[in-house]
């Protein structure tokens, strides 16, 4: 068993990670932090954890969190990296679900998010969680960046063909969907039901924040920089990613649903579906699972990718989960075994 302590529990993102480790087997749920909410029996606050979380928030304490093996922070941006240095040198191994360790240019990473970051010699030693990609790194990181649910879904979709070297890379597409769960739990007027619901709109077209992240995912896979304009919209829903994704072909390729296949064989969480095939959010909703569809319409030159996700599992706490089971031997999709939810 291992001691797992959760800085900002009461967030999306925190309550999906509380959901999945109440019933990880080799999980003790040692400190769950919340300022505003200190004192308060977690499962008053959700419901849905009662029998299964039996304790209370706490404040984020450094002297409790460091009775951790592993703590994850699931806060806003520029909070986790003020306290992780602490941890890392106390013995107690990170997993962050912000976006303070994904960027490894500090520069870069201060023009996106505002801020000066607080510990750029741990940028370099920061691994990013992508299973997929860094397997091998995950298993001996003491510090993991996790992806942001957009790159997740963005970079599952073209690695394939970008490791294959066989699209250009000066022009890639990607048209993403979120539901509005994506914005966090907060209280903002765009993502109000009267507002978001019944419509259908683009933002961060002039440019968003995980738009560097995806390009330097991307990048390293391909050796060079990449050109990629990526726009995301707010979609009427609660859960779910959707990316349509749109590659020049540079090379011909006899099967693409075959190189697909090939690529994600052995991954268990990560589905080619059958060729003519149309991924939808419903069958990944709760569920650590991409699933992907590829298509080269009328045969000519342009590849579309699809690809869906849930924005809370796959893009934020159960790939966080799998990136523990590997930092820890544990089987990758231990506590991690749900079907999508349906209807």
């Amino acid at each position: 068993m291992i001691k797992v302590g959760i800085v900002g529990g009461t967030g999306y993102t925190g309550v999906e990670l509380l959901r999945l480790l109440a019933l990880h087997p080799e999980v003790e749920l040692t400190a769950i932090t919340s300022r505003g909410e200190a004192g308060q029996a977690v499962s008053a606050l959700y419901p849905n954890l009662r029998g299964y979380v039996d304790i209370a928030f706490s404040e984020p304490s450094t002297a409790v969190l460091s009775t951790c093996d592993v703590v994850f922070f699931a806060t806003p941006n520029g909070i986790a990296m003020k306290q992780v240095p602490e941890l890392l040198a106390a013995g107690v191994r990170v997993i962050d679900l912000a976006a303070d360790f994904r960027i490894k240019d500090p520069v870069e990473w201060a023009k996106w998010y505002g801020m000066e970051h607080s510990c750029p010699h741990l940028l370099t030693e920061a691994v990013y969680g992508l299973p997929e990609v860094n397997r091998e790194a995950i298993k001996g990181a003491r510090l993991v960046a996790n992806p942001g649910c957009y790159p997740t879904s963005v970079q599952l979709g073209f690695l394939p063909l970008i490791n294959a070297g066989v699209i250009a890379t000066d022009a890639l597409v990607a048209d993403v969907k979120s539901g509005a769960s994506g914005a966090g739990r907060k209280a903002e007027i765009g993502t109000l039901m009267a507002e978001a619901g019944e419509s259908f709109k683009a933002y961060g077209v002039a440019g968003h924040r995980h738009l560097p992240e995806i390009k330097q995912g991307l990048a390293l896979a391909h050796g060079a920089p990449v050109g990629l304009t990526f726009v995301p919209h707010l979609l009427p829903m609660i859960r779910g990613i959707h990316s349509t994704l749109y590659a020049r072909l540079i090379k011909p390729v006899d099967d693409l649903q075959a190189l697909f296949e090939a690529a994600y064989a052995d991954e268990p969480f990560v589905d080619v579906m059958p060729a003519g095939s149309l991924p939808e959010t419903r069958s990944v909703r709760g569920a650590n699972t991409c699933r992907l569809a590829v298509y080269q319409p009328q045969g000519g030159d342009t590849v579309v990718i699809l690809s869906v996700i849930d924005n809370l599992v796959k893009g934020a706490a159960g790939q966080a989960v799998q990136n523990m089971n590997l930092m820890f031997g544990f089987d990758e999709r231990m506590g991690l075994a749900h079907i999508g939810l349906l209807p």
